[in-house]
């Protein structure tokens, strides 16, 4: 490994570091911590936003899936985020005017304790297997980039994220957001030139690859599944504190719709840049040109091609800067869904049902614990076990079965009641289980997220009629910070 490029990740990671100590000056209360004191300007807003959604599934995976079956259509699995984005442009000026931290407390401020905590214990848990995931996806990307053991890799990734998250909270992973961002996408897009011309220029990449590649929607499976995309992106983005948080963090409602706008112009840009070395690749091996090692790395995991050909085709200094932008890719979403999960057990956990009269300092000493905690156990998870992504897919997605309609009409209807959120949560989270483990038959090319949420809104509309709140309002029950 050339000493450069290891130069280059290695002063990513202290800059990482050092950011994270200079946020822990700006932290000063529980509020500062997670949500940095509702400050956000639209840039800062458009930057975590952008960096919290684009990890490794939005880089490299979708570098091997337009490599593979999916060709240009794979680009369709960043659109769907920019959409969803776009979609909650009318939602992002009243998620800010709640005034709350999480959105457990949402459940138990409009609703009640119950929702609260159930919602609070299911996204912790979901939130530990994203930690994880990415921990790994860190981990295996450093081991490769710079031929380390992955013991070593994922030390180094547990510690370094956990560090700069707990140093400043929210003020901490905003900021490295935002330099996280642009590494990605500068570094992805410095690269294009390079598979380019190793690859013998536009005309040939065309001439060399199967002429279904550049359909822009058969690859992914059609209409339906780009939809069903759309939706799951949506109903996550709304109930996921690791991205509704940013929306707290705003300094006002206007910031957080034009912080939202923003992310999905980054998006719609970004979309295309891993899409065309995925295909500049695929020309690459049909022209039999690509090194060994490159053939090697495809054939042994498809996902990690392309720092093995950045090794072999780009300038070091290139090279250097795409690595960094890669593991920016996987450690912007690592350090939300730590501090989310941390957020969440201290805000809604440990002062609602363990010490009520807890100060905001000692819920500020709880939650770096907490996360401490949480690094840790994510750490020895991605370390020993082997199948994190069924975990991280099931856990993703169950968050938002039962929790999305309750959340985003609460906003809306007055008749909004307790026992519609509470039928909802447990209906809409049970019915995908269910249709996750095959107990109930699943519909062929759709996603089970999509029966899941009908179900949950025709139980949440049904029972909020039937048992409606003592009086019908949007405000949220007053509590003591």
């Amino acid at each position: 490994m050339n000493v450069l490029v290891t130069v280059i990740v290695v002063v990513y990671m202290i800059a990482m570091l050092a950011i994270g100590y200079y946020s822990s000056t700006k932290v000063k209360s529980n509020t500062d911590f997670m949500v940095a004191g509702r400050r956000l300007g639209p840039l800062l807003m458009a930057g975590t936003l952008a960096a919290t959604e684009i990890g490794g599934g939005s880089s490299l995976g979708v570098v091997a899936n337009s490599y593979g079956k999916w060709g240009l259509s794979s680009a369709w699995y960043i659109i769907a985020m920019g959409i969803a984005f776009l979609i909650l442009i009318p939602l992002a000026p009243k998620f800010r005017k709640t005034e709350v931290k999480t959105v457990p407390e949402y459940f138990r401020r409009r609703y009640d304790k119950f929702s609260g905590g159930f919602s609070a214990v299911v996204m912790i848990l979901a939130l530990i297997g994203l930690t994880a995931a990415q921990f790994k996806a860190s981990a295996s990307i450093l081991e490769i980039m710079l031929g380390i053991k992955y013991g070593t890799a994922i030390t180094i990734v547990a510690i370094v994220i956990t560090i700069y998250a707990v140093l400043g909270g929210l003020w901490s992973v905003t900021l490295t957001d935002f330099i996280q961002v642009f590494l990605i996408v500068i570094g992805m897009l410095l690269a294009i030139p390079f598979a380019f011309r190793l690859a013998g220029g536009w005309s040939t990449i065309k001439s060399t690859v199967p002429a279904e590649t550049f359909s822009f929607t058969k690859g992914i499976g059609g209409p339906g599944q780009i939809i069903g995309y759309v939706i799951m992106y949506l109903a996550s983005f709304s109930v996921g504190q690791e991205a509704v948080s940013r929306y707290y963090a705003a300094r006002d409602g206007k910031a957080a719709v034009q912080g939202s706008i923003a992310a999905a112009i980054i998006n719609f840009i970004f979309a295309f840049v891993p899409v065309l070395l995925g295909i500049s690749m695929l020309s690459m091996q049909n022209q039999g040109i690509l090194d060994p090692s490159v053939v090697d790395a495809l054939q042994n995991n498809s996902r990690y091609a392309l720092p093995a050909l950045a090794n072999v085709a780009m300038p070091a200094i290139i090279c250097g800067f795409l690595f960094a932008g890669i593991i920016s890719a996987t450690m912007s979403s690592a350090d939300s869904d730590l501090l989310g999960a941390g957020s969440m057990f201290s805000n809604d956990i440990y002062k609602v049902f363990l010490k009520k009269d807890a100060s905001s300092k000692e819920v500020l000493l709880v939650t770096k614990i907490c996360m401490v905690l949480i690094g840790v156990f994510a750490y020895f998870v991605a370390r020993w076990a082997d199948n994190i992504i069924s975990l991280l897919a099931f856990s993703f997605t169950l968050r938002a079965a039962g929790t999305f309609f309750p959340y985003v009409m609460g906003h809306y209807w007055k008749k909004s009641s307790s026992a519609g959120s509470i039928a909802s949560i447990l209906g809409g989270s049970l019915f995908y289980y269910l249709l996750d483990k095959g107990v109930v038959p699943s519909i062929a090319s759709i996603n089970n997220i999509i029966p899941a949420l009908l179900l949950s809104a025709v139980l949440f509309i049904t029972f909020s009629l039937l048992m409606p709140p003592k009086e019908f309002s949007l405000d949220l029950k007053y509590e003591e910070d």
